[in-house]
């Protein structure tokens, strides 16, 4: 019973210092909002959803695992950027030269900025992330389910870099 509640006291205590939580991220106390702008999509191969797709699961991802409030802009933390690549190459090739899986690559270049903590900050840094098909299957066929995937890794990346500071 003694070691429940040094635990329960321990845990509220690192709670109460507003710096750690136990959902991994490491904000200030005085930092209560965010800007997420859109992404841009600059790629050369066209993907119409996947700007919209970013963004917004980006947002969720803010909005679940931290208390900031988020705001159009005048953030306390801005969160900007661009879906730069989107690339299909093969990445395995069987013995008659013939790719046997295919790999859609995507990149996105992300600005950060700490209004209260300009030490924090970082511009275009690329985040990537990819994941294979079969090449019998058409990039249609896979796409959708592809791409989820991709942009969960990526914004686990993004968000690891800005408020986890991983």
């Amino acid at each position: 019973m003694k070691r429940i509640i040094v635990f329960v006291i321990a845990a509220l205590a690192l709670c109460a210092c507003g710096i750690y939580s136990f959902t991994g991220t490491s904000i200030q106390p005085d930092v209560k909002s965010i800007s997420i702008e859109f992404f841009e999509y600059r790629a050369p191969r066209v993907n119409p959803t996947l700007s919209n797709d970013m963004t917004e699961q980006l947002k969720d991802k803010f909005r679940k695992l931290t208390k900031l409030e988020q705001v159009e802009e005048d953030g306390d933390l801005v969160i900007s950027g661009a879906i730069v690549g989107y690339d299909v190459q093969a990445s395995a090739v069987t013995a008659d030269e013939v790719a046997a899986q295919n790999r859609l690559t995507v990149t996105v270049s992300v600005s950060f900025e700490n209004r209260k903590y300009p030490e924090d900050n970082f511009e275009n840094q690329n985040f990537s992330n990819y994941a294979d098909y079969d090449s019998n299957l058409s990039l249609d066929a896979v796409e959708s389910s592809l791409c989820a995937d991709i942009i969960d890794k990526i914004i686990e990346d993004i968000f690891n870099a800005t408020v986890a500071q991983w």
